[in-house]
């Protein structure tokens, strides 16, 4: 529960909303909002290059008529219509390639979105949700292969397909020899490039693996460094850093190796395809091969066009060539955005919009009644049969060993996980998907250890509350005993996790965060004093009662004194042991 407390803090505190939770398991698809534009900008850039066919018979007409002994003005018209022609296929390459990336970077934003939506409306109970860094190199580094491999590669891949075969019909119309000789090396090409390519996607998923996986050990890393300077595994953290760089750089080149290789086969077919219908024309002309024309023997500018056509045939599969390598990583990028996607153990009542509580400053009841809840995929129980009642304004510790489940029956009455089973009531309503996020609005959280976020005491303890004024901020810090520090720091920022706070500084800017804003009515408390001397947890016990004045507080523990500070004592060690068996 306390690795995921910084996720729950800014949840529960703050009472920001999320998209309906589903089915456990089930895979969001995103909506194709961008469908429609990206198949635009793709029939733009085919047209464009279709364009070459009129201007190369343009321009093969012109200079046959020159080598015929046309007058010069004969020639102004079809040189106009090609010039007309080349600004027209200008255009609509530059319209096509921007519709295509704009179309390939709003899905992008739909499929963040999306899987955004989703990790955030995953319980911090949930086993199965990926680590943080996993979740930022899947949705910040990897996603963005997907914008290449839409934008470019999906409309040359068209491209590819419709523009040789209309080249084709016209070379065929001319000359059945030279659309042979198209026809033949065509095929080869996607042949080889389909077996690169299924290397070329294996390599690209290793790699981007491997990238999360050393995020996320960064990630890691980062968060427990002063532990790390602790103990003094510097050294031995750099060297595995190092290693799994070099091993990322290794990876990389393997699939920037097999990019080069996919470039190297296609130039070496269509070389040889332009080389052959040359030589065919060539010799043509020479007389030596005389068949192969539909007229007998092709003229002058039947030749030309035929010449200039056998390149532009494979133009589009060298463009596609280029951006190969963008195939692999797109698709291993939107596989990793649907990993992401995937539905886990929903917060109850995650609904969208913003919310306010019904009562502002009321106190809560809290009601458990035959609690039963287990993780998925688990035969055992954490909770079978759990009753708690708390009356408005009650100030009750529950008290159990570490580990006995205190923090899940504290998520449970905060709607961040499903019950398996039973009622949650607070404030006499039962807590369902329809009032949960109401209901949070009105409480507040105090975890163990309390994430703080690089930025200055002020803006950690409104916590995305900007509704929160400077009389309320320092009626709060005041509250948590806080205003001292605050006072002292004035607007210097505190680092990532607390860097320049002690323990006790951080629980109590904790608690400040639940005192700022009058509008909760139940404070749930999770081992807040636990790792504290006793000098300063009996400072956060003074914040955390002058915090819950006139609300009702529910309190996880095992500190005796802070136990005995409360209303009421609840031991849950043979309940909860019970129901583990």
């Amino acid at each position: 529960m306390t690795a995921a407390e910084p996720y729950v803090t800014r949840r529960v505190t703050a009472s920001v909303s999320f998209a309906p939770a589903e089915e456990a398991g089930a895979l969001v698809r995103p909506r194709a909002t961008s469908r429609l534009p990206a198949r635009a900008g793709t029939l733009l850039q085919a047209a464009a290059a279709l364009l070459w066919i009129p201007q190369a018979g343009l321009i093969a007409m012109v200079i046959g008529g020159i080598a015929a002994g046309e007058p010069a003005r004969a020639t102004l018209v079809p040189a106009a219509t090609v010039f007309l022609l080349g600004i027209v296929r200008a255009g609509l390459e530059r319209s096509g390639v921007r519709s295509a990336f704009d179309a390939a970077r709003k899905h992008l934003s739909d499929l963040r979105a999306e899987a955004i939506a989703v990790v955030a409306g995953r319980s911090p109970l949930d086993m199965s949700a990926p680590s943080s860094g996993l979740v930022a190199s899947a949705l910040a580094e990897q996603a963005e292969a997907v914008v290449p491999y839409l934008a470019r590669f999906q409309p040359l891949r068209f491209k590819a397909a419709v523009v040789p075969l209309a080249i084709l019909a016209c070379v065929l119309a001319f000359s059945w020899v030279a659309a042979l000789i198209l026809l033949v090396a065509a095929p080869l090409i996607p042949l080889f490039m389909a077996l690169i390519g299924w290397r070329a996607k294996e390599a690209s998923e290793r790699q981007l693996a491997r990238m999360g996986d050393m995020n996320a050990f960064l990630l890691d890393r980062l968060r427990g460094l002063a532990t790390i300077r602790t103990f003094g595994t510097v050294d031995l953290t750099a060297l595995r850093l190092r290693a799994s760089a070099d091993d990322l750089r290794t990876r990389t080149m393997a699939v920037l190796r097999i990019a080069f290789l996919s470039s190297a086969v296609l130039e070496l077919f269509a070389a040889l395809g332009v080389a052959m219908v040359a030589v065919y024309v060539g010799f043509h002309f020479l007389g030596q091969l005389e068949f192969g024309a539909w007229a007998g023997k092709l003229s002058l500018a039947q030749g030309l066009f035929v010449l200039m056509l056998a390149p532009a045939f494979f133009e589009p599969l060298r463009d596609l060539s280029t951006v190969w390598h963008d195939r692999a990583a797109g698709q291993a990028g939107l596989e990793a955005i649907e990993k992401m996607a995937v539905r886990g153990m929903p917060i109850v009542g995650a609904t969208a919009g913003e919310v306010r509580p019904t009562e502002r400053g009321t106190a809560l009841s809290v009601r458990a009644e035959d609690l039963t809840f287990r993780y998925p995929g688990r035969d055992s129980y954490v909770l079978a049969g759990f009753d708690l009642d708390v009356r408005p304004g009650e100030h009750v510790a529950l008290v159990a060993p570490s580990g006995a489940g205190k923090s899940t029956i504290l998520a449970l009455l905060a709607g961040l996980a499903p019950v398996s089973g039973g009622i949650v009531r607070i404030g006499g309503e039962p807590l369902n998907a329809a009032n949960a996020a109401r209901l949070r609005a009105s409480m507040a959280w105090i975890g163990q250890p309390p994430h703080i976020f690089p930025g200055t005491i002020a803006s950690n303890v409104a916590l995305g509350r900007p509704e929160i004024g400077a009389s309320e901020m320092t009626a709060a810090l005041k509250v948590a005993r806080l205003d001292g520090v605050a006072a002292r720091r004035g607007p210097s920022p505190v680092g990532e996790n607390g860097v320049g706070l002690s323990g006790g500084e951080a629980l109590r800017l904790a608690i400040a965060r639940a005192a700022a804003g009058a509008d909760k009515g139940l404070i749930l408390a999770d081992e807040p004093t636990a790792h504290l001397d006793s000098a300063t947890a009996s400072e956060v016990i003074e914040s955390l009662l002058a915090a819950a004045a006139g609300c009702t507080l529910v309190v996880a523990t095992h500190d005796p004194v802070l136990a005995g500070r409360m209303d009421r004592v609840i031991d849950l060690s043979h309940r909860l042991a019970e129901a583990a068996e």
